[in-house]
């Protein structure tokens, strides 16, 4: 299992490093474009909820970011240094009273795009897990020996 970490200070504008964080890691560990965008909307939101309510804009508090990456999976995990929060118990931003709220979605957001969302610490730790295809890459690689053996024969 390969493994990246960040650290971030508590300002909305280093978003804009995580975005390129996540960019990066698209890159070396080779994620595919059709999980990409839930990775970044998925993860930005999740750090932004982390800058925004876990430490509540505080620049001496840091968010920290985890990218492990398995063969079959990649998992970002955030974790703030606020109090927590009652995950188990939030609002359904899609019921009819809620429609018109401003906020309140993220986190449904976040369990709606990534393949599994695990909460700790209080919620002070969410855990996002992706689940990566198998069956292009394995695929292109059959494809690719096929055609490596052909050119040998000719």
């Amino acid at each position: 299992m390969k493994q990246v970490k960040i650290q971030i200070p508590s300002l909305v504008e280093n978003i804009r490093v995580v975005e390129s964080f996540i960019d990066n890691s698209k890159d070396t560990f080779h994620i595919e474009d059709d999980i990409y965008g839930n990775i970044m909307v998925a993860v930005t939101e999740a750090v932004n909820n982390a800058i925004r309510h876990g430490n509540k804009f505080d620049k001496d508090k840091n968010v920290f970011l985890s990218l492990f990456v398995d063969q079959d999976r990649v998992k970002f995990e955030i974790e703030d240094e606020g109090t927590g929060f009652d995950y188990t118990n939030l609002i359904d931003p899609t019921a009819p009273e809620n429609l018109e709220n401003p906020g309140g979605r993220g986190i449904f957001l976040i369990r709606h795009l990534a393949d599994d969302v695990e909460f700790t610490k209080d919620g002070r730790n969410v855990q996002l897990t992706f689940m990566l295809p198998t069956s292009t890459s394995s695929a292109s690689e059959s494809s690719s020996a096929i055609n490596g053996a052909e050119t040998a024969t000719h």
